[in-house]
């Protein structure tokens, strides 16, 4: 069966459209719908975890079978809900999650970097890292940073995702995706985010070891979150 879906809010932002068609077996459940809408319009996928589907003018569960003659209305939460561009969060990271959110149809080149945990650093085994943050300030810094492409390379969409908490070997404590025109901006701009990134957002790792442990800063000298990007540092 072939249903209609009403959109509004940001899902219909993202769909540039208010409402899509989707083609469902007989006896197919919200669950299914969901999925379906997922599958078929990739753009919507990272709402469709916090909203709820309406039939007829009601909210339906999950298990709900839909009729063809239904109404269907896709709802995001009155207050937003759609995943944020820059976050600090204690949650598993996905790249495929932010390649979604900066994606777009100007962009010709999408760039992610992962920083994972290493096990060995200067012979030293790391057994695991337990990230800190000041979070509202790391995500302004964040939003900073993404100005600061956007004058560089115009038309540049950014995201940026720190983890913070314990993380176990090869666990990924950031990603950052960066949307871009053509591939050469992609990896300028790229490279900008992540050294930005570690310049000036206020994140901190604690490097535990078999025999002990400690803090670690910037890498790179004396930490200055006031100087100026310097690519000449590279």
């Amino acid at each position: 069966m072939t249903i209609t879906i009403l959109l509004f809010a940001g899902l219909a932002e993202r769909a540039n459209q208010r409402e899509i068609q989707l083609t469902l077996p007989e006896q197919a459940t919200v669950r299914d719908l969901l999925q379906a809408a997922a599958e078929q319009y990739p753009a919507l996928s990272p709402l469709l975890g916090s909203c709820f589907v309406s039939l007829n003018h009601e909210y339906a569960a999950p298990d709900h079978v839909i009729q063809a003659s239904d109404e269907i209305a896709l709802l995001p939460p009155v207050s937003g809900g759609e995943e944020p561009l820059f976050s600090i969060t204690t949650e598993p990271l996905s790249a495929d999650k932010l390649i979604r959110l900066v994606s777009n149809p100007h962009a010709g080149a999408v760039l992610t970097f992962v920083g994972t945990v290493r096990e060995f650093t200067h012979g030293q085994r790391t057994v695991y890292l337990s990230y800190e943050a000041y979070a509202p300030m790391a995500v302004e810094k964040m939003k900073q940073i993404a100005a600061e492409i956007d004058e560089r390379w115009p038309g540049a969409r950014v995201a940026m995702q720190h983890r913070i908490g314990d993380l176990q070997i090869e666990e990924i404590a950031v990603i950052v995706a960066v949307a871009t025109p053509h591939r050469n901006e992609s990896f300028e701009a790229g490279r900008y985010a992540i050294e930005r990134l570690k310049q000036i957002v206020p994140i901190w790792k604690k490097e535990m070891w078999e025999d002990g442990s400690e803090w670690k800063g910037h890498q790179q000298g004396p930490w200055n979150p006031l100087a100026t990007y310097d690519k000449g540092g590279e």
